[in-house]
């Protein structure tokens, strides 16, 4: 079940295994096939995304992030936090504005933080509904750092009061 910032949503992208055949439409490749096919799978003039395990830095893509519909990062375990860091990386240095999708072994109580790095897409595991995801989103209030989602922090707020 993929869910953005809108609510539950069809996925309009194919995943497409390295090696199987291309369909028509959206599609989503590993970074391997992207480096290697980027020529062929740029010229179908279709919606592209690329899928990062997430030992596999962005940064890689360089300035063909941007030719890109939806970056996803596959979590192996929820004890991975590395998509964490790759989202904010992809927002802040990268200047990536198209989707970023998480997928794979997360948790409910990393969702918020996922939001607050940039990911405003995901695919939801079995454990999770999209009430989860909308609870988990509304549950912190305020925060102490500042992130890419430009919420004033803690300390922002604090200083935004003392002053006259």
């Amino acid at each position: 079940m993929l869910v953005r910032n809108v609510g539950v949503v069809d996925d309009a992208f194919v995943t497409v295994a390295d090696g199987e055949a291309l369909p028509d439409g959206a599609i989503i490749v590993s970074l391997k096939r992207f480096l290697a096919e980027e020529e062929t799978l740029k010229r179908r003039n279709s919606p592209l995304g690329v899928r990062l395990q997430t030992s596999e830095s962005p940064e890689v893509l360089g300035e063909r992030v941007h030719g890109l519909a939806v970056v996803v990062f596959a979590i192996p375990a929820f004890r991975d936090g590395r998509a964490f860091s790759w989202a904010r990386l992809l927002r802040t240095r990268l200047h990536y504005k198209g989707e970023i999708r998480v997928c794979g072994h997360y948790l409910r109580d990393q969702l918020a933080f996922y939001a607050r790095v940039g990911v405003d897409a995901f695919d939801l595991p079995a454990i999770l509904s999209p009430e989860d995801l909308t609870a988990a989103l509304a549950e912190i209030s305020n925060v102490y750092q500042p992130s890419v989602d430009g919420r004033p922090t803690i300390g922002d707020l604090r200083r935004s009061r003392a002053t006259p």
